[in-house]
């Protein structure tokens, strides 16, 4: 099992670039940030973009992976962001794993002056944009003509560092999605319930994550995948569960999901006055010692 973290694009960059050093140095796997025009209970304090941060956080780093947690078709395009991204993996010297998730009804829904699209067009559109996406990052050039998303003779040229292509973790709860992490995925994200995971009762919060990786399994049967070959990714932070309290209850809460069959748990960075306010000595405790305690 892996541990990292997820650091908010909260920061000037005066100070952010001392949080994302400190997170290599702790020894954290990797690194992701939202990729999100603003969020939630941060609407209205600072918010930065995520690809030029995770960009600056490369050249600040060099051991760390860097990771969006996650992109969605909201405000983007595959066409720009596969240039985007080839160039961040390239900055990173192929340290970039791409969080992808079919987005939802949020600020960045309607920012860009469009209706929050419904499920279905959601659902839609990722089907569109996820494949699309992972042509334009293996192929020199690429033509295809969609619904929603076209391409015609664009150009990536020197594509990626990584090969075939970076790493797609690609966040799903619906069949549809658990289709496209088996077809396209390296690996696989959830952060719970996706109804109201904060609604579910603790005791009852790890059934939702054996019924998902229930459901990831089959699809990868439908396939003729071994589910074993993606990685199984858990963002904290959504759910009742308080694991950042103490390295004790941290041990109990990531031996619960190794158990499952997760292998990558994502806790976040605090944030003072936040929903992710929590004891930084604490924090950096679980960091160096949380997953040696498991044994």
């Amino acid at each position: 099992m892996r541990l990292s973290t997820v650091i908010l694009p909260v920061h000037r960059w005066s100070e952010g670039q001392k949080i994302w050093r400190r997170a290599e140095e702790l020894g954290f796997h990797a690194a992701y940030t939202y990729d999100h025009l603003s969020w939630r209970s941060f609407q209205d304090e600072p918010w930065f973009g995520s690809l030029p941060t995770l960009t600056a956080a490369a050249c600040a780093t060099e051991r760390l992976r860097l990771g969006t947690l996650v992109t969605s078709p909201n405000f983007r395009h595959p066409v720009t962001l596969a240039k985007e991204l080839i160039t961040l993996d390239d900055v990173s010297g192929g340290r970039f794993t791409l969080g992808i998730g079919a987005g939802g009804t949020g600020f960045d829904a309607t920012a860009m002056g469009q209706e929050a699209w419904p499920p279905k067009e959601r659902a839609d559109r990722f089907g569109e944009f996820l494949p699309l996406l992972d042509e334009l990052l293996r192929s020199d050039a690429t033509t295809r003509e969609g619904t929603y998303y076209s391409a015609v003779e664009a150009r990536n040229i020197p594509g990626c560092v990584q090969t075939p292509r970076l790493p797609f973790y690609v966040a799903a709860a619906g069949p549809r999605g658990m289709r496209l992490a088996a077809e396209h995925g390296q690996g696989w994200v959830t952060y719970g319930d996706p109804k109201g995971p904060a609604d579910v009762p603790v005791e009852q919060a790890p059934g939702v994550i054996a019924r998902q990786i229930e459901k990831l399994t089959a699809a990868c049967e439908e396939r003729g995948r071994d589910v074993a070959t993606l990685e199984k990714v858990l963002l904290q932070g959504s759910t009742a569960e308080k694991p950042l309290q103490s390295v004790e209850a941290f041990v109990d809460w990531a031996g619960t999901y190794r158990e499952l069959g997760v292998t990558e748990l994502v806790i976040h960075w605090p944030i003072p006055d936040s929903i992710f306010e929590n004891d930084l000595a604490v924090f950096e405790e679980i960091a160096t010692e949380g997953l040696a305690r498991l044994g």
